[in-house]
């Protein structure tokens, strides 16, 4: 009887504690707002926008399949649109696409790096309701591939130099604003413009890039507006497994096929996942939404010290971003053997996509799925591969200068930490930096961001508008 009355007393006090801990797990003080009013030419960034839209920057891993003449196009319109940039910075090109404007500040040991790529992916002309390339403004919403990836935000930060330029602008720091042509099929521009700022002795104290953006309803029990920074990204690995067999006739087989065997490696691949972990991103943002979210949901983040073994259970049941984000993910994407029925393959392949999350890396990925699989006579290729990116510094005044620039922009917006699951240039900038912050300066719903790479793109007028002002607002902080 004392066993189950001690019992009892332990259960207790652990509710208790729990309970406790989800009360008191409360929002944290918020970024104060920057002071200063903004005021818009907006018709003058309507003006600017169609007119990027209108030219066919569109990227191809086959660069004999890209027009380069429309890149030149676009790099003139620049110049034409935006003369104070162009007579205030030094402007540099690097790489095959890649130019650098350096605005020259009031001091140089501290340069701020805002980022953006004018490539867009192809489109698919016959599944869009309007032409993708003709700047169709209807109703308050401008169509056109590459209004949200990335021209949109290259709009908003020419748009905020040039303005404050003509209000007699001069950065605390140099600015440097720097724009690739290929980020879309991962080219060599953005590497180079890294290498060209290392060359100069370049240490940036603040990197900005396309990244997580505004949203809405992403975060369990959150209703609200979460304003989503990356801070790391996970790394891409593209993996090929490849058996090699006698191959022959279909009616002699062996016991095990060359198929059955891969099929097999595959089924244990997908049986046991990578171990889940909480990475100081994905910890913060927990630690941030999840004081916002419902009592119920507070009781589980606040006290991941005893329920993360639960939470690892439902991202594993549930799969997506949630799952994502606190695992390295294998996701089988391709598989080939035979071209007849009736001939068994002499070689057979499954190829798989990878997202690794830290400290997982290509290698130790490989060295896992080896060992997982247990089959000695299967080869494994790795097509192409990139550990994880570092974690950024998120206790420092740059990170403080873009929360209080989004806030002011995003009045209800919560901003938090976020961990990238695609892949961005700006990756290549943390061998030089660990401020590197992955900020979408949009509001976007869920159909919006289905849109990115998808047909029917399009962002309305306010939105770009306000992607101006929250450029406004940090520029005059750098």
């Amino acid at each position: 009887m004392w066993l189950l009355y001690g019992f009892l007393a332990v259960v207790a006090v652990w509710a208790l504690v729990v309970l406790i801990r989800a009360a008191l797990f409360r929002p944290l003080p918020l970024p104060e707002p920057l002071p200063g009013e903004v005021t818009l030419d907006k018709s003058k960034i309507t003006d600017d926008m169609q007119a990027m839209i209108r030219i066919r920057t569109v990227s191809h891993s086959d660069d004999s399949l890209t027009d380069f003449g429309e890149f030149a196009r676009f790099r003139a319109l620049l110049k034409e649109r935006f003369p104070r940039v162009h007579q205030a910075a030094e402007r540099t090109r690097v790489g095959a696409t890649g130019v650098i404007y350096r605005i020259p500040g009031r001091a140089h040991d501290a340069p701020s790096v805002c980022m953006a790529h004018y490539d867009v992916v192809p489109v698919e002309e016959a599944g869009w309701d309007k032409p993708a390339f003709d700047g169709v403004l209807e109703d308050g919403v401008l169509w056109g591939r590459g209004t949200l990836d990335t021209k949109g935000t290259l709009c908003g930060v020419l748009e905020a130099a040039e303005q404050l330029l003509a209000e007699g602008y001069q950065p605390r720091q140099d600015l440097y604003l720097a724009f690739s042509g290929d980020e879309e099929v991962n080219g060599g521009s953005c590497p180079a413009m890294v290498a060209w700022l290392e060359e100069r002795g370049v240490r940036p104290a603040f990197v900005l890039d396309e990244g997580g953006a505004v949203v809405e309803k992403v975060f369990p029990g959150v209703p609200g507006e979460c304003a989503l920074i990356g801070v790391a990204e996970k790394g891409p690995m593209n993996l090929e497994l490849t058996l090699r067999s006698a191959g022959g006739h279909a009616s002699t087989p062996p016991a095990h096929t060359a198929v059955g065997r891969l099929a097999r490696a595959m089924e244990r691949i997908e049986s046991h996942p990578f171990p889940a972990r909480l990475t100081p991103p994905v910890a913060g943002m927990f630690n941030t939404l999840g004081r916002y979210s419902s009592f119920g949901y507070r009781i589980l983040f606040a006290n991941l010290w005893c329920f993360q073994p639960l939470l690892n259970r439902i991202c594993r049941a549930s799969g997506g971003e949630l799952n994502a984000m606190m695992r390295t993910t294998c996701a089988l994407t391709r598989m080939e053997g035979s071209k007849a029925f009736n001939v068994l393959p002499p070689r057979a392949t499954v190829g798989m996509n990878l997202r690794l999350l830290a400290p997982d890396t290509v290698d130790s990925a490989v060295a896992r799925l080896r060992k997982l699989v247990g089959d000695p006579e299967i080869e494994y290729r790795v097509e192409t591969g990139m550990d994880p990116s570092p974690c950024s510094d998120t206790r420092c005044e740059a990170w403080q200068t873009l929360g209080r620039a989004i806030r002011t922009t995003w009045p209800q917006a919560v901003v938090s930490s976020y961990l990238m699951m695609a892949c961005s240039d700006s990756r290549h900038y943390c061998r030089i930096t660990d401020r590197v912050y992955r900020f979408s300066a949009m509001k976007l719903s869920r159909e919006e961001r289905a849109m990115i790479h998808g047909n029917n793109e399009r962002v309305p007028l306010e939105t770009l508008y306000r992607t101006v002002e929250f450029y406004i607002r940090l520029l005059r902080c750098l």
